[in-house]
C-alpha cells in the first residue's frame, strides 16, 4: 500500500499518486524515534517531549508565574519581618572586623590592665566600625568562641569518655542561654536604672559573648595541666574579664546625662556595671568545670 511506503530505505524515491492515500489508522511515530532498533525512543526524547509539551501548554505557564509571584512576594514578607526585628545594617557593623582588629582584641580580653582609652570613637556621629576601633564591640570573636567552646567541649568529654551528642548538645544550648538570661538582665537593669546610652541589645550580646573566650583558654589549660592549670587559667581569665567589662560598660552606659544626673541614679548605675561585671566568673565556672577532671 502506498502509506508504507514511508518505511522504506533511505533514499527511496515514492511514486506520484492521483489520489490522497486513506488516513492511517495510528499517527506515525517514527520520526519521534529516530530509527532506533527494537522501536525504542532516543535517549532523552520523552523528557525533551515533556517539556516542550510543559512550556507550550498556556495554563502550565499560567501556574509558574503564579508560582513566581507567590515566591516574590513570600520573599519581601520575609525580608520585612527580618528588617522588623533584626535591622541587617546594625548587624552588619558588628562583623566588621579584620585580623589585625581580632588580635588585638583577644590579647585586651586577655590583657586588658594597660589600654588607657576606652571610649568608641565616632566619625560626624557615626561610631566607627571594629576594624578601625579597638574600643568598638564586635560579634565576630564571640561567635567564633562559642563555636570553638563547643569544639572544645566535645574533646573534653571525648577524653574523658563522656561524650555523646545529646550530652554536647546540652553544653552547648546551656551556654547559649545563660548569655540570653544575661542580656536580657542588663536590659531590665538599664531599663530599671533609666540609663539613656548607646547600648543595644547588639552590644550587650557582644559584651557578654566575650567570656567563651576565657571559657576555652580555661578548658584548654585545664586539659593540658589539669586541674591547677584550670583554676589558674581560670582566676586569671574572669579577672581579666571582670576590668574589661567595668571599663568598657561603665564607659559606654554613661552619657554625659546620666554622668550630670543625681548621685543615687549614678551609684545605681555604677552597682549594674559592677555586678554584670562580678557575675562573669560565676558563669565561665558553672559552665567548664564539668569538662575538667
Amino acid at each position: 500500500m502506498a502509506y508504507h511506503l514511508g518505511y522504506g530505505a533511505h533514499g527511496s524515491k515514492h511514486r506520484a499518486r492521483t489520489a490522497p492515500d486513506p488516513p492511517p489508522l495510528f499517527d506515525d511515530t517514527s520520526g519521534g524515534y529516530s530509527g532506533e532498533p527494537g522501536g525504542y525512543p532516543a535517549p532523552g526524547a520523552d523528557v525533551a517531549f515533556n517539556v516542550n509539551h510543559l512550556l507550550g501548554d498556556p495554563m502550565a505557564n499560567v501556574a509558574m508565574a503564579y508560582g513566581s509571584s507567590i515566591a516574590s512576594h513570600g520573599k519581601d514578607m520575609v525580608h520585612k519581618e527580618l528588617h522588623r526585628f533584626v535591622s541587617v545594617n546594625k548587624l552588619k557593623y558588628f562583623f566588621a572586623v579584620d585580623t589585625a582588629y581580632v588580635a588585638k582584641k583577644l590579647g585586651l580580653l586577655v590583657f586588658p590592665y594597660t589600654h588607657q582609652n576606652w571610649e568608641v570613637q565616632y566619625s560626624r556621629d557615626v561610631p566607627l566600625p571594629p576594624r578601625q576601633d579597638l574600643n568598638a564591640p564586635d560579634l565576630y570573636i564571640p561567635t567564633m568562641a562559642f563555636i570553638t567552646y563547643v569544639l572544645l567541649a566535645g574533646m573534653a568529654l571525648g577524653i574523658q569518655k563522656r561524650f555523646s551528642p545529646e550530652v554536647l548538645g546540652l553544653c552547648a544550648s546551656t551556654a547559649l542561654v545563660w548569655v540570653v538570661m544575661e542580656v536580657l538582665a542588663l536590659l531590665l537593669g538599664l531599663y530599671l536604672a533609666t540609663v539613656r546610652s548607646e547600648l543595644s541589645t547588639f552590644h550587650l550580646l557582644a559584651y557578654s559573648g566575650y567570656k567563651y573566650v576565657g571559657m576555652i583558654l580555661s578548658v584548654l589549660t585545664g586539659l593540658l595541666f589539669g586541674s591547677d592549670g584550670y583554676y589558674v587559667a581560670l582566676a586569671w581569665t574572669s579577672t581579666a574579664l571582670m576590668y574589661f567589662i567595668v571599663r568598657s560598660l561603665r564607659t559606654a552606659a554613661l552619657s554625659p546625662d546620666s554622668i550630670a544626673g543625681p548621685a543615687p541614679r549614678q551609684r545605681l548605675q555604677l552597682y549594674l556595671t559592677l555586678g554584670a561585671a562580678a557575675f562573669q566568673p560565676l558563669i565561665i565556672y558553672w559552665l567548664t568545670f564539668h569538662l575538667v577532671r
